[in-house]
């Protein structure tokens, strides 16, 4: 699934339809189902005389047939089509350019900006903005995804600006010094959003979440929600924080980067490292500076779900990424309004 392939396949907006019907309904629509009943069949609305989802004229030949593919469910006996109930519901952008930003956002291993999708395929900066933004909630994980176990690596970053470039008033202008450095959070101290990522050893999936600071507490909770604790070994740095609740785990191993410490290899043959998170930011973070530039505090969980999304499949190829991200998409419309409200 490349730009080359929707190039020789799409020459409108049916083939565009056909191809998004066989990504979410299968070779002959052997999944289709009705997003409103969820009965599974259904009939094509061909109005007589016409060829809807063409694009041809009527044969009167003075209005063109609508290019939406309508379909009627057999049990409800109410109308749907394939983008019905999913990100793209009631959307006025063509589905081939849908399928083109598609492709691009799950090839490219830093993203893409909203800007290079408002001249790629000539919309508003706001329509480029919303429509990677529903794409990004495609790509978040699963509610009913389990919980992580195993050996997981666990490590946490900072995202915001440097400090000695902060020169509002009341803004911390200096890195702060001392003991009170780390028990201060440092990320609330230096106006930064910490980020904390758990890495699976085990399947190579990995979780983000953004937290208020990096204390024990913090990381507790953040933990809670996504680590099997008493069926998982942990993996981290020499942090404080980690050793107080290393306890209800069922292990923990650290490595003390001040000691230039980074993987060791006990007798036992295992390998301790935290090198599986720092891989992940280094990729994080050249992506977020050099192609988004900067990302708000409200909307920086929605980035992370993109990119952690591309890292748990990246022994995928693009066409079962992008197959994965379709499969997604059912049941998670999202709406401009409450995408720019002050609580998103």
């Amino acid at each position: 699934m490349t730009l080359g392939y929707l190039r020789k396949h799409i020459e409108n907006e049916h083939d565009a339809y056909l191809l998004m019907e066989q990504l979410r309904w299968g070779k002959d629509n052997a999944r289709l189902a009705c997003p409103h009943c969820g009965n599974a069949k259904a009939y094509f609305l061909n109005p007589k005389g016409g060829a809807r989802g063409t694009g041809l004229p009527k044969p009167d030949g003075k209005r063109t047939q609508s290019v939406r593919r309508v379909w009627k469910c057999a049990r409800c006996r109410k109308q749907f089509s394939v983008l019905t109930g999913t990100i793209f519901h009631g959307t006025k952008v063509a589905l081939a350019d849908w399928l083109t930003v598609m492709v691009l956002m799950c090839s490219a291993k830093n993203g893409i900006s909203a800007r290079e999708v408002e001249r790629l395929i000539d919309v508003t900066p706001e329509t480029a903005w919303f429509m990677l933004h529903r794409l990004r909630e495609s790509m978040k994980r699963d509610p009913l995804a389990g919980m992580l176990s195993g050996v997981v690596v666990a490590d946490e970053t900072f995202f915001g600006g440097l400090p000695r470039n902060k020169h509002q008033q009341g803004k911390p202008t200096r890195k702060p010094s001392g003991a009170g450095a780390r028990r201060d959070a440092l990320g609330p101290l230096w106006g930064k959003t910490p980020v904390l990522s758990l890495v699976s050893r085990e399947t190579g999936e990995v979780r983000s979440v953004v937290v208020p600071d990096i204390t024990g507490a913090s990381l507790r909770k953040a933990m809670q929600e996504h680590v099997d604790a008493p069926n998982t070994i942990l993996h981290t740095d020499a942090a404080g924080s980690y050793r107080k609740i290393a306890g209800e785990f069922a292990g923990h191993e650290a490595v003390d980067h001040s000691a230039n410490e980074y993987v060791r290899y006990p007798a036992d043959g295992s390998v301790i490292t935290s090198n599986h998170a720092e891989g992940y930011f280094s990729q994080l973070k050249r992506s977020i500076d050099g192609t988004h530039h900067h990302v708000s505090r409200e909307h920086l969980p929605r980035y992370l779900a993109e990119f952690d999304f591309r890292y748990s499949t990246r022994k995928l190829d693009d066409a079962a990424r992008l197959q994965r991200m379709v499969n997604q998409a059912e049941g998670r419309r999202l709406s401009y309004k409450p995408l720019t409200s002050p609580e998103s």
